[in-house]
């Protein structure tokens, strides 16, 4: 019987070109007023959603990727936008919703959407600076929060016991143009691939953390942290 496929949500900028046959919807959602409106995608105005899903879907895994555009042109959404992508991802029952992302402020909205996605068994992975800055989604409990390492590979991890973050991965990515992007948010996206090609779909959380710990090539902080921030709101 062929293993069921990862079905992950990336909620970000959206993509300008999908990495066909992984994404298997795009939907971008915004506020206006009090409200949280569905309009169609637009191609992705940043680059950084682009780019975090070429990353998860370069896995060898089966995965197939919902994309939730919720950054707009200057990289920022409200709390209330990404909460109600999270609620969408899980109505769409997806096993893992990765957040390239932070914001600056806890949102009691957001505070509980994440709550539901945790307590329905749903793997959240989200983006957050190797040192000082608290964000969110990463600061929730329960989240996996994930930074840039220096010290990895493309197929390597590290455990980060000790320090404001639970692991790091590869910090960088070729884009289409030739250049690199860098950063929390490329290193999250490199976490969150490293777990759909190392596990099958379903895992759970704890499951998650020794999964990725058993198989980190690198211990503790790096000795000169990566200067890497997810985009923040």
């Amino acid at each position: 019987m062929p293993e069921r496929p990862w079905r992950v949500a990336v909620l970000d900028s959206g993509v300008g070109r999908l990495p066909a046959p992984a994404v298997i919807r795009v939907i971008r959602f915004a506020q206006k007023g009090d409200r949280i409106l569905e309009y169609p995608p637009v191609d992705d105005p940043i680059g950084h959603g682009t780019t975090v899903t070429d990353i998860i879907a370069s896995t060898c895994r089966p995965v197939e990727l919902l994309i939730a555009q919720v950054l707009n042109e200057r990289a920022r959404c409200t709390a209330a936008t990404l909460a109600f992508a999270i609620e969408w991802a899980l109505r769409e029952r997806v096993d893992l919703v990765h957040c390239s992302l932070g914001l600056a402020h806890d949102r009691a909205v957001l505070r509980t959407a994440i709550a539901a996605a945790i307590t329905a068994g749903v793997l959240v992975v989200a983006a957050a600076p190797a040192r000082g800055l608290t964000t969110y989604p990463a600061s929730y409990p329960g989240v996996i929060r994930a930074t840039g390492d220096a010290r990895c590979g493309r197929e390597q991890v590290s455990s980060l016991e000790g320090t404001a973050v639970d692991f790091g991965a590869c910090p960088v990515h070729r884009v289409a143009s030739g250049k690199f992007s860098r950063g929390a948010s490329v290193g999250a996206a490199h976490l969150s691939r490293f777990i759909v090609t190392h596990a099958a779909a379903g895992l759970a959380s704890a499951q998650a953390y020794e999964l990725v710990v058993r198989n980190a090539s690198f211990q503790g902080p790096e000795r000169h942290h990566l200067a890497a921030s997810p985009c923040i709101s």
